[in-house]
């Protein structure tokens, strides 16, 4: 147990998280307005391809991550047409957007980039971590210097990103007009209808402001995390977020909690490779691996009872006549 640092799961548990809030708070925003994002996991593999391959070509990270955002926003508007205006089968989008984004960015990559599926490692291209001021002069202070130098500082601008739109997207959804014009229409959009809300129109905005959200998903994945974009390197992420908003019953905080606990999980699941842990050794790689996933089968079995979704999500809106 010796190689097993309490320190290092912090800091991991912090780097993790942000790929699962960001995707989270996407489907937090569609799925308040009736519209079940099944699609976050397609967002997220195009705007990680997007980002990468749009950063190594201009050595920019920032114009890598606009990249991203321009492709996710336009998923989710092809996904926002289909579920709202012609009133498609939302998960069935969803799902088609999944699969064709796993397959065309890998095809895409292959054919641009040559290198099995995958863009060239971005180096100088990636979006390295902030050091603040007077980190040197408290390094040497126990705690404090690992406090402010690596959990404090020491992040990427999209962790503190990350982080920074938590009481924003809670006060967004709970004290803004447009929060609960966005409420109203995932609960009783006919009710919302005949106050002279636009039902279609602010489910349009929640899908727009989840196709942004989603790619700060994808670039932190490709620009930050890796430094290069691999066929479904998402791995579940988009997946693994919509569970997080059963977990926080389609609550900004709790959701965040929820991907602070997955992010804990795949800090842990790092650490105990190759670890001897006492009376059982060295755990298999490939049960460490399921850690997540087995996790996310417990979440589910203790939480679907518990959590109550928005009345209208998955259903698409008639106007009465």
């Amino acid at each position: 147990m010796e190689d097993f640092h309490i320190a290092s799961i912090v800091v991991s548990t912090i780097r993790n998280a942000p790929v699962l809030m960001f995707a989270a708070m996407a489907g937090l925003f569609a799925e308040r307005s009736g519209v079940v994002d099944i699609g976050l996991e397609g967002k997220i593999l195009a705007s990680a391809f997007a980002s990468a391959s749009v950063a190594y070509a201009t050595q920019n990270p920032w114009l890598g991550i606009l990249a991203g955002v321009g492709v996710s926003v336009v998923l989710a508007m092809i996904q926002a047409f289909v579920s709202i205006t012609q009133k498609g089968n939302q998960l069935v989008c969803g799902i088609a957007i999944n699969i064709a984004m796993s397959g065309l960015t890998f095809v895409l990559a292959q054919f641009f980039f040559h290198e099995g599926g995958r863009t060239p490692d971005l180096r100088e291209a990636r979006l390295f971590d902030i050091v603040l001021p007077g980190t040197a002069a408290l390094d040497n202070i126990p705690f404090v210097g690992w406090l402010y130098g690596h959990v404090i500082g020491g992040q990427s601008a999209l962790v503190y990103l990350a982080f920074i739109l938590i009481p924003i997207v809670h006060w967004v959804i709970y004290h803004s007009r447009f929060g609960l014009r966005l409420r109203a229409c995932g609960e009783n959009p006919h009710a919302a209808d005949a106050a002279g809300v636009s039902v279609e129109r602010t489910r349009y905005l929640a899908m727009l402001v989840a196709g942004v959200l989603c790619s700060f998903s994808g670039a932190y994945l490709a620009i930050v995390q890796s430094g290069f974009f691999l066929r479904d390197m998402s791995a579940g992420a988009g997946y693994l977020a919509l569970t997080t908003l059963v977990f926080g019953n389609w609550r900004p905080l709790h959701t965040v909690l929820g991907c602070l606990m997955f992010g804990l999980f795949g800090a842990i699941q790092i650490q105990l490779e190759g670890v001897d842990l006492p009376l059982v050794g060295q755990v298999s790689g490939s049960l460490i691996q399921m850690i997540p996933y087995v996790v996310t089968v417990i979440v589910l079995a203790g939480f679907m009872a518990k959590s109550v979704a928005p009345k209208a999500a998955g259903k698409p809106f008639v106007k009465s006549r």
